[in-house]
This record gives structure tokens, sequence and C-alpha cells, in this order.
């Protein structure tokens, strides 16, 4: 007798094979979409990285954007208690609604994972998904900031995975950098070849965890802030600044006071001096 584990693990396996993925595009007339950032992953190794780095636990609840076929949405609801699925491509329902048919702990919806309410899941999800590429950046940025997650895994260009994760000083840090410092340790889990998808992107990806700190929260000043002062990579954080409206005068006094050079640009500075800077800067609209 085959058990319920054995018919999701055979359905899973199925879901990342080739052949099942062009049987099911072809069964409901469908491709991958390029306007959605759809490229469907069929390496079961990748999709075993995503799982294993989300630690999931059984009495967590799953936040997954863009389920595409349903093949990671199985893997998380093997494993969490709920699985709370948003697909934005209305075409993909009929599909995923039988591939997830015999689920009862996902609930699959038809939305947009930008305005979806995040203050309905419960604190201390987790976020696990193959990101669409548009929109990855956007996404992460706002799950972060409603501080309604303990940890987030996904599937990203490995372009944005290293800016998300990289240290001062470096060509790939940037605002995002430190909005991730802000709320989080990240770290890339491994990459992932353009093979391993379905149609085959021009780019490398790479999975990325990001625990969370539960005592991180949302600070609009000071990324009102950092956004200016990255406003123009090429120009020193004091002419960025000048540029957004700060007086002159303290500007210089502050960048004395936080011991840094006339000539710093901000892709060298950390979160503690942008903090130190914010403090000693006065308001501007």
């Amino acid at each position: 007798m085959t058990s319920a584990a054995d018919g999701t693990a055979k359905e899973t396996r199925s879901l990342s094979a080739r052949s099942r993925v062009a049987e099911l595009l072809k069964k409901y007339s469908l491709a991958a979409d390029k306007s959605f950032g759809q490229n469907f992953l069929v390496d079961d190794s990748a999709l075993r990285a995503i799982v294993e780095a989300a630690a999931i636990d059984v009495e967590d609840t799953v936040f997954e954007v863009g389920p595409g076929l349903g093949v990671l949405t199985r893997e998380l609801a093997q494993r969490a208690a709920a699985v709370v699925s948003v697909e934005l491509d209305r075409d993909l329902l009929p599909l995923l609604s039988e591939t997830l048919a015999d689920l009862r702990n996902v609930e699959l919806v038809a939305g947009d994972a930008l305005t979806f309410d995040l203050s309905t899941l419960p604190s201390g999800s987790l976020l696990v998904a193959n990101l669409p590429y548009n929109v990855a950046t956007a996404i992460i940025a706002r799950a972060l900031e409603t501080t309604r997650f303990k940890r987030l895994v996904f599937l990203v260009q490995r372009e944005v995975a290293e800016r998300l994760v990289a240290a001062p000083g470096s060509s790939a840090y940037g605002s995002m950098s430190l909005l991730v410092a802000n709320f989080a340790h990240g770290k890339i889990v491994r990459n992932v070849p353009p093979g391993a998808f379905m149609p085959p992107p021009k780019v490398t990806s790479s999975v990325v965890r990001l625990d969370v700190d539960p005592e991180a929260r949302p600070r609009p000043e000071l990324f009102a802030l950092i956004r200016r002062a990255f406003a123009h990579r090429r120009k020193t954080l004091k002419r960025n600044l000048i540029y957004a409206g700060y007086p002159a005068e303290e500007i210089g006094t502050a960048i004395a006071a936080s011991e840094l050079d006339d000539r710093v640009r901000a892709e060298t500075l950390d979160l503690a001096t942008f903090e130190k800077l914010l403090s000693l800067l006065p308001d501007i609209d």
C-alpha cells in the first residue's frame, strides 16, 4: 500500500521532471510568462537546498510567492502546519488545483504578493519561495519591514543575492544590503545554474537565507538618509547629501564628528555609521 507521504513524494518528483512540466503546460495550453518572471524549477538538488535551508518546524506557517506548478509547495506542505501560497498568474490556477488537490494544509490565493495583507499571517511565519525575478527585491523588502517573519529563504538572481549580503566597500553593497543588515543575518546557501529551470534563465540564481532579528524594527528616517546617500554612486556622501537638501556646513560637521574623510562615499559605510550620521544631521523634508 502506498502512504500519503509516498504519494506526495512521488508527485513532487514528477513535478520536477522536465517531461512532466512539458506535459502539464501543454495540457493547460500554458508557457512560462516573462511578464510574471516565471522560470519553473526542475532540479531536485536545488529544491532540497531551499527546503533544508528553511528549517521548517511542524508548527510553522509558510508564505510562498509564485508557486508555479506547485513543486516547492508540495515539499513545504509535507513539513509545515500550513502553507499560504499566492499566485498572481490566474492562468496557472487550474493547473495548481490539479497538482495541489490532495493537500489539505495549503491555501492557494489568487493575488499579488506585493499587496497581500501580511498581517493575516501568524507572527514568526516563514517566507519560502522561488521568487519571480522582476519583483524579488520589492517582496523581500516588504517582508522584512512587516516583521512578521522569523526566516526568509528564497531563490533569486545571483546578482541580487550578492547585493543582499554584501559587505561595506564591495561593488555589490548598497541600500538593500543595509536593509537586510538592519533586519537580519543573511547568507548565500548555494548557487543554482540556469539549467535547473525550465525555461533556463540567462543568469545564475542563488538560494539565500535571511534569519530575522526578532527585535528589529523599520526605521524610515534612517533609510530615507541611506537612500539619499546612495542616490548617485559615483558622487561622494557629502555631495549626495547636499543634493538631497541638507545644509553643507552641517554635513561637514557630521562627517567630521563621525571621523570620516570628507571624500567618503556611501558604499563604504556600515549601518552603525549611518545611524550616527542620522543623529548628527538635521531633519529635512
